[in-house]
């Protein structure tokens, strides 16, 4: 009876059981840290109190990481108040979509730079494992005057954590199982291992960490006895070394190299008259990442910041058609980004920043040794050279206005500038209560990437291509957010955003003039005249006692193709949120996360939709002692699953996974 019901009545019934199970608790919690005052960098590329960042900031803590037992960045970023979180087409990864918009208007950084997107043309991101995050920054809306182009959605910025002086480590291990749709077809064996370390140390001036993490899952299938999985079997390693200079209190230096690996194996069966034929796709992935920087502050107040990366992401797939070779292909990126920015000393109640951005990236793709690329035997390449300049106008205790301008040039499309406005204001305090109106206009600009207009991502085995489109023009956008924050310093706090994002020349995959060719529907990327999303964010954080956390956001989104009068595809209307914390001991605490989403369209031409859904993760932790933390959990509590056999169903891929595990600390890591 109950899986008979609205996934959203399910999800807060089961979420009313937990909080009822603890509701005269009043122990205290003894992780208060995390209600102090969060420094985020992400919105203005300085160093700010999140209450006094003048563009709304939105932040995901390593306690809440550590709290929801996450292992990847999408795992990490699930309880975003309205972000979507959606499967990537044709494979197992997953992308991101802010107010409306798409993961490739949606720009995903590491410490300030950006990530290589995967063969897909979208940062995949169960592709980065999160040992060593300190936070994660998240803006909404268009931050060109500070990150340019890709950047029309939103930025979201994983800050690393920071060596400290002295020496201390940590280590986790846990293994979970999917029941009756482990690829053994066993319950009970740990189908997913999981393991990670990381070491520190160092003084005053030298520090270096080690950390590692691996993740082994076997996969899943609804019916294990047969040959198709729907969850592919997958092995990540991520490694990292990093090196810290400290020459004063003035200046930083450092510098990191990473590696991640990953074997993806998919499993399917293709209709080939007149039987079943037994499909295998694998994925070898291999990302080298070097980056580094530094930043020093001058006597007279003058302030200089450096940083670079380069990054390799190659990726080789095999296909197999009943256990013989049908294709392989193989991909190769290469980006490399440079940074620099100048704080200048205060003049006045004036804070000026100038900086300069310089990226080059290039694609090459083939199959069976052909490319692939309509550039027969060569690379696909671009380059941009960007300059920004940034003034803060502190106008009294109350009033700030930041004002930005950004000028880039594309290799291939020439120059474009983009300006940005944004006013903050304390318009009342009193007895401990604070009101804050935030204002932000700006515009958006993204060149279409090399993938966009060259790759083609080739699925003949699942029924359909998409073909890049050379003759592709850069989207712009106009992004008005409007919204406050009421707080009663840690008791509550109220935060409503209106939002509003025109834009022109969107990129989309064109699903109404597919052509079909051997029976092969062929589609390609087209330019939408003109497009807008719209609507309302709104949170709300309450600690009713000392030994509680809850929360809960909704978020109403609006789309339309101005040129065809339709909703755009997979947008969700409704996006709901729920969370509770109870400390219920000093050894103890549960958390509950609680994820809705409306149905969505996913056809602009059937009008078919994917329908809503509803899951509920629940966690534990114990501490064994000052060193020693026992954890468990469940994800997706209410086992709702997406219908296989349904090509618009995009619910839930995974159904419920339990899991067990325990981590352990020593040194100055305690």
């Amino acid at each position: 009876m109950l899986l008979r019901m609205h996934p959203l009545a399910v999800a807060i019934c089961s979420l009313g059981t937990f909080l009822a199970l603890g509701a005269q608790a009043q122990t205290a919690s003894d992780d208060d840290a995390e209600h102090l005052q969060q420094v985020v960098v992400t919105a203005t590329r300085s160093e700010r109190l999140i209450d006094d960042a003048p563009v709304r900031t939105e932040v995901v803590t390593r306690q809440e990481i550590e709290r929801t037992h996450a292992r990847t960045l999408k795992q990490a970023l699930e309880n975003v108040p309205g972000l979507q979180i959606r499967q990537v087409r044709g494979k197992s990864g997953y992308e991101l979509s802010l107010q409306g918009l798409n993961a490739d208007q949606v720009l995903v950084l590491i410490d300030g730079l950006p990530i290589t997107a995967s063969t897909s043309s979208t940062v995949d991101l169960s592709q980065y494992l999160i040992n060593q995050i300190e936070h994660i920054e998240v803006v909404k809306g268009a931050s060109s005057a500070q990150y340019g182009s890709s950047a029309m959605g939103g930025v979201i910025n994983v800050i690393t954590q920071r060596t400290k002086a002295g020496f201390g480590g940590t280590a986790a291990i846990d293994i979970g199982s999917f029941g009756s749709q482990n690829d053994n077809g066993k319950s009970a064996s740990a189908n997913n291992r999981h393991g990670r370390f990381s070491i520190a140390g160092g003084k005053d001036k030298w520090r270096l960490s080690l950390s590692g993490d691996a993740i082994d899952d076997a996969g899943f299938g609804v019916r294990p006895s047969e040959y198709t999985r729907q969850g592919d079997a997958s092995a990540r390693q991520q490694l990292a070394l990093r090196g810290d200079w400290i020459p004063s209190k003035n200046g930083r230096f450092w510098a990191e190299a990473s590696h991640y690996k990953e074997d993806d194996t998919q499993r399917y069966r293709l209709y080939v008259p007149p039987v079943n034929v037994p499909q295998r796709k694998e994925e070898n992935i291999a990302r080298q990442r070097l980056s580094g920087g530094g930043n020093w502050r001058f006597a007279n107040g003058l302030r200089a910041e450096f940083k670079a990366l380069d990054e390799r992401y190659d990726s080789d797939s095999p296909a197999y058609s009943n256990g013989a070779l049908a294709t392989l292909r193989q991909s190769e990126q290469h980006t490399q980004h440079v940074s620099t920015q100048l704080d200048l000393p205060a003049w006045g109640r004036q804070l000026w920043m100038v900086g300069t951005d310089w990226h080059k990236e290039s694609l090459q793709q083939t199959s069976n040794g052909l490319s692939e690329l309509g550039l027969q035997g060569s690379a696909s390449r671009s380059s941009s050279s960007e300059v920004f300049v940034q003034n803060d106008i502190i106008f009294n205790d109350n009033w700030e206005l930041l004002l930005g301008l950004r000028g880039q040039h594309d290799s291939d499309f020439g120059g474009h500038w983009a300006p940005k406005i944004s006013l903050r204001g304390n318009v009342w305090e009193q007895n401990g209560r604070k009101a804050v109106l935030r204002a932000s206009l700006g515009q958006g600009y993204r060149v279409p990437n090399l993938k966009e207009r060259h790759y083609l991502f080739d699925h003949s085995n699942l029924g359909y291509k998409v073909v890049g489109n050379p003759k592709l023009q850069p989207e712009s956008s106009n992004s008005l957010q409007l919204g406050a924050t009421v707080s009663q310093g840690r008791d509550w706090s109220l935060d409503v955003n209106a939002f509003y994002n025109q834009v022109s020349d969107l990129i989309q995959e064109d699903l109404a003039n597919a052509t079909v060719v051997n029976g092969i529907a062929i589609y390609s990327y087209a330019n939408v005249a003109s497009a807008h999303t719209a609507g309302v964010e709104s949170s709300l954080t309450w600690r009713p006692s000392a030994s509680w956390d809850l929360s809960a956001s909704y978020t109403y989104t609006k789309t339309r193709d101005r040129h065809r009068g339709l909703e755009l595809t997979r947008r969700p209307r409704d996006i709901l949120r729920l969370g509770a914390d109870w400390q219920a001991s000093p050894k103890t605490s549960l958390g509950a996360r609680l994820r809705y989403q409306s149905d969505e369209m996913v056809d602009s031409v059937s009008q078919a939709r994917s329908p809503a859904w509803a899951t509920l993760d629940v966690s534990l932790n114990h501490k064994l002692g000052q060193s020693s933390t026992l954890f468990l959990g469940v994800n997706n509590l209410t086992g709702r699953q997406r219908n296989f056999a349904s090509d618009s169903d995009f619910g839930p891929v995974s159904g419920r996974f339990i899991y067990i595990g325990a981590k352990f600390a020593f040194g100055n890591a305690l």
